[in-house]
């Protein structure tokens, strides 16, 4: 059996300001056309479908288009909300798109309830696991503990539970929205940190055939049978050097896994220069990324002199300006946004305790307060967002 198995496209998203609909577009058309010309027997999108719980109309006529040409097509899809999506919200209809083959998974009590397609060898398994926000969904799984680890461990006992009850031989993959341990996060992920750790072990999908992971937007073999497929487009500079892509998945009789990636359209490339500004100006090795969406990063030990203006002549397409002098003492200069950038909630709390108190760091038990705190905050936000 053939899936594409695809995640995180952030339907609704924009670069830097730059809308990117059209880019969003020109993907899922591509999708539709890997899935005609490749004989895939079923779509596997892995969460965060859309950018925010409540997306603007147009990437929702969006999504709708996708899923008509794809029900067209005579193709299962099989989805998950992701932590992004509001899980009620992408959920409504589900019941009568399954009728067409749209099979969306948004409910954390039915993780152990599969979609059940076959093949020439038998039966495969396909179970949706949607993102499981701890505090959320702790009692509904019957974890132990409202962390990560936790709840999609118990998800996965309720998988591996069905699985004991259907025939031998019966295959099975699970789509995830999770931060696996071993997998590499860029810049445009949303934090989903709870009581200091944010990941999970790849072994809590031991058991099933093959994982579709999706949150993290960087394609990555985790194992043979753990992938992240990496979001379509690039949603951040940190992503400059991605290959974007789908894995095009095949399971043969036994359940072995052979995965092939299959190269996502490129709307522009993304470059990040840095140096002295005369240079970036000049250097004529540069002339390669005057038509890409540039970062560009100055390293003068002065601020120059409308900088943006004489740079956007020569990259028309630039989109984000990084002070970052060399000299020591200009250093003082960057922004407060570039002073946290890569930093968690709780590290940028204990930084601010130790600020407070002239340089003394906060204790372990004011630690294990900032990180109560934090996550009471994480789950009525999140709260918050499901009811609206």
């Amino acid at each position: 059996m053939r899936f594409l198995h695809t995640s995180d496209w952030h339907l609704g998203r924009s670069f830097h300001r730059v809308n990117l609909l059209t880019a969003q577009r020109a993907f899922l058309d591509h999708l539709v056309e890997t899935v005609r010309a490749r004989e895939v027997d079923a779509v596997l999108v892995a969460g965060d479908v859309y950018d925010r719980a409540v997306p603007p109309l147009a990437a929702v006529e969006l999504f709708d288009d996708a899923l008509h040409r794809l029900a067209e097509l005579g193709v299962p899809t099989v989805m998950i909300s992701g932590n992004h999506d509001s899980a009620r919200r992408l959920g409504v209809g589900a019941g009568l798109m399954e009728r067409a083959g749209i099979h969306l998974r948004t409910d954390p009590a039915g993780c152990g309830t599969p979609v059940l397609l076959g093949d020439a060898h038998g039966p495969v398994a396909l179970y949706g696991l949607p993102y499981l926000e701890p505090a959320m969904v702790r009692e509904t799984l019957g974890a132990q503990r409202a962390d990560h680890a936790a709840v999609l461990g118990a998800a996965m006992d309720r998988v591996r539970a069905d699985l004991a009850d259907r025939p031998a031989g019966t295959r099975s993959v699970v789509l995830a929205h999770a931060f696996v341990t071993g997998g590499t996060a860029s810049d445009s992920e949303r934090d989903i940190t709870v009581g200091g750790v944010a990941s999970v072990p790849a072994g809590v999908f031991d058991g099933v055939d093959y994982a579709a992971l999706g949150h993290l937007h960087g394609c990555q073999t985790l194992s043979e049978r753990v992938r992240y497929s990496g979001s379509p487009l690039a949603y951040s500079f940190s992503e400059a050097d991605h290959r974007k892509t789908s894995w095009l998945v095949e399971l043969d009789d036994t359940g072995a896994v052979h995965a092939e990636r299959v190269d996502a359209p490129v709307p522009r490339a993304l470059a990040r220069i840095r140096g002295p500004l005369d240079r970036l100006l000049d250097d004529p090795a540069l002339a390669r990324h005057e038509d890409s969406w540039v970062e560009a990063t100055l390293t003068d030990a002065v601020r120059p002199h409308e900088p943006m203006a004489r740079l956007v002549k020569r990259y028309p397409h630039i989109l984000s300006l990084v002070f970052d002098p060399d000299e020591g003492p200009a250093r003082s200069s960057a922004s407060y946004a570039q002073r946290l950038r890569g930093r968690s909630d709780q590290e940028i709390a204990e930084d601010f305790v130790a600020h407070v108190r002239s340089g003394r760091a906060a204790d372990e038990q004011e630690r294990a307060e900032l990180r109560s705190a934090i996550d009471e905050v994480r789950a009525e936000d999140m709260a918050a967002e499901v009811a609206r």
